[in-house]
């Protein structure tokens, strides 16, 4: 898909990285920084490098060393997109492969669903805050992004008429996985989701001949997943 840089002044500096243009730089430090991190997945570093994050910032002031900064940031109505790193290592962990089905729970402004999409996924993704959808769906519209289909409605529930998907990744912390989740993961199906209130892990479930095999891994800080009808 084509990356769309800001404008800038001739005066910024990016000259660690051999370019002139201050937010490819920074995103060039960005994919670096992953890889030294341990993200060794070519395909997903190859997604990484593809999709603009900046793109995806409302805060059009952000400079480019925040915007590719290892680090969360605000996207507005209490929400963050996660650090790159997170979205690597869950996207990694995900195992995905060109065509797979997958429900996003909790899409916010549609970064990680352009970096499932440029794996090839069909991406099913569901967000809460309406005006979160609004958004997304111009950002990937703009970007050439035709494989999403963002919904507004409430993750817990998932999309039981749709079931099952091939991978389901989640960007907002649930207490417990929900039963709903599991029951739309497919036979030899995986699930990333980070799991607690005050202590959170990411959680790797797999389904296996209709058993449900889970282990912890990283320790992790999401928002929290909130259901629409308590």
């Amino acid at each position: 898909m084509t990356a769309l840089f800001p404008s800038h002044s001739p005066a910024e500096n990016a000259a660690d990285t051999g370019t002139t243009d201050p937010w490819q730089a920074a995103h060039d430090r960005m994919i670096s920084l992953l890889e030294r991190r341990g993200i060794d997945d070519s395909d997903v570093l190859r997604a990484m490098k593809a999709v603009p994050r900046h793109a995806f910032i409302p805060d059009t002031q952000t400079s480019p060393a925040v915007v590719y900064g290892d680090h969360p940031l605000p996207i507005g109505l209490g929400q963050t997109i996660s650090q790159p790193y997170i979205i690597a290592y869950m996207t990694q962990r995900l195992k995905l492969k060109p065509g797979h089905r997958v429900l996003e729970i909790g899409s916010g402004c549609g970064y990680q669903s352009a970096i499932l999409a440029e794996l090839g996924a069909d991406v099913t993704g569901i967000e809460r805050l309406e005006s979160l959808v609004g958004f997304a769906r111009n950002v990937l519209d703009q970007l050439g992004y035709e494989r999403i289909r963002l919904i507004h409605g409430d993750g817990y529930r998932g999309l039981p008429d749709e079931l099952p998907f091939d991978r389901i990744i989640v960007s907002c912390a649930p207490p417990e996985i929900p039963d709903n989740l599991l029951r739309q993961l497919a036979d030899g199906g995986r699930m990333i989701v980070p799991v607690g209130v005050d202590n959170q892990a990411l959680t790797v479930v797999d389904r296996q001949s209709g058993r449900f095999v889970q282990h912890a891994d990283l320790a992790v800080r999401f928002v929290p997943m909130i259901k629409e009808n308590p």
